[in-house]
Parts: C-alpha cells; sequence; structure tokens
C-alpha cells in the first residue's frame, strides 16, 4: 500500500516578521491602500485589521499581504 508522504512548505521565515502598528499606510496584495487599525489574535496566528480607503468596513490581513508604504 502506498501512503502518501507530508512535506513541511515553510521555509524557515517567520510571517509574523513584518510588523506594523496602528495608524501605518499599507497596501495590500491586490493594490488597495488603507490603514492598520489594530492586530488581532487567535488560535490561528495573528493578523491585521485594515480600514480600506476604497471599501466600508474593516478587513483581516495577514502579515504578508500587507506592504507598508513610504
Amino acid at each position: 500500500m502506498y501512503v502518501a508522504q507530508y512535506e513541511n512548505t515553510k521555509h524557515g521565515i517567520p510571517f509574523s516578521l513584518k510588523k506594523f502598528k496602528r495608524g501605518d499606510r499599507v497596501i495590500t496584495y491586490n493594490s488597495i491602500m488603507g490603514t492598520v487599525v489594530r492586530l488581532e489574535k487567535d488560535e490561528y496566528g495573528e493578523y491585521f485589521i485594515v480600514q480600506l480607503d476604497t471599501l466600508s468596513g474593516e478587513y483581516a490581513y495577514e502579515s504578508r499581504d500587507l506592504t507598508k508604504l513610504q
């Protein structure tokens, strides 16, 4: 019987290295600008709540999906 092998896809660089603080201007992976409102944590990890300029409401993003604007 053939058994599938699990292959670890982590590259050794944690996504939490990029830290943002409240009020930072960011651009998302799909090129929408916004402002970091707060950092939230749950059982799956940490994520940033961003208020986007073009849409109402707040949206959650992982740090790898955001880039800080200069």
